[in-house]
């Protein structure tokens, strides 16, 4: 709402992180435009050049232009990033939503699937999911994806316990309004806002997870460009070339430090009494 809005426009450090992360994506979406080369390109005659007009952050050890692979990186990066938040939020938000709601068996069953799911160590099951299905995109986006939507509904299912409770919902129930009515018009708008500083905060790790699985080789394949792809490329010269891997390294950092920034500030948007607590702490 009107005054949520108000209150992240007021912090600095929210807006700053909101625009440096849209310019981000808007590169990364736009990548084909604003590129100085093709990404894909091999020029052995030019591998290792130094910073230049035509090659603004100089080549890889295969003469590609490392700016353009940045650039169409960030694309991969995070529309896959992006693919993974959604439907894992979707899967751990709708079944969290009905559990919450509903409570009883529903409840039972489902949170014992979760706890069945959390009693795995979540890289660890990334990593067996991948071995099973095979390395690729896809893939690593469906054991992502089943190894995190337990969790979200954990925290989803509580977060709608606590409104369950309240009185205008009960009114609602009494009124004889539909289940399907209160959980989309007095539930979700009242959690949306939970949800989404969870996804924004989490939005990071799962950018590290991407990226390390890409490192490994369980990823993106060569020769797309990746961030963590770029990382796997650039750590046989490591010694020799490092700032091949600090490039690709500083836009991982920057990007899911941005993100965790970006839901402190959220968090603090829709409970401005967390902030008042940390005010009045320091």
């Amino acid at each position: 709402n009107m005054e949520v809005w108000k209150r992240f426009k007021s912090d600095k450090l929210g807006m700053f992180c909101l625009i440096v992360l849209t310019f981000i994506f808007l590169v990364g979406i736009f990548s084909r435009q604003l590129a100085p080369n093709d990404p894909t390109v091999i020029d052995v005659a030019n591998k290792y050049a130094g910073f230049s007009s035509e090659y603004p952050l100089g080549t890889d050890q295969l003469g590609r232009c490392v700016l353009s692979r940045l650039m169409y990186g960030a694309k991969t990066t995070l529309i896959i990033s992006l693919i993974t938040m959604i439907w894992t939020i979707g899967i751990g938000g709708i079944l969290g939503l009905i559990s919450g709601f509903f409570r009883g068996w529903v409840d039972e069953v489902i949170m014992r699937i979760c706890d069945i799911m959390l009693s795995f160590p979540s890289e660890v099951m990334i990593l067996s999911i991948v071995g099973i299905l095979g390395i690729g995109v896809k893939n690593i986006v469906i054991a992502t994806v089943l190894a995190k939507w337990a969790w979200y509904c954990r925290m989803i299912r509580s977060i709608v316990i606590q409104y369950t409770d309240s009185n205008y919902i009960r009114f609602a129930i009494v009124c004889g309004c539909s289940h399907y009515h209160i959980i989309t018009k007095h539930i979700l708008s009242v959690t949306m806002g939970e949800i989404a500083v969870l996804a924004t905060l989490d939005m990071g790790g799962i950018i590290l997870n991407i990226s390390a699985l890409s490192f490994l080789g369980l990823g993106v394949q060569a020769p797309t460009a990746e961030w963590g792809m770029m990382l796997n490329e650039a750590k046989a010269v490591i010694t020799i070339h490092p700032e091949l891997m600090l490039v690709p390294g500083l836009a991982i950092l920057i990007t899911v430090a941005l993100f965790n920034f970006l839901g402190d500030c959220l968090q603090e948007a829709f409970n401005p009494k967390n902030a008042t607590f940390k005010k009045e702490a320091v």
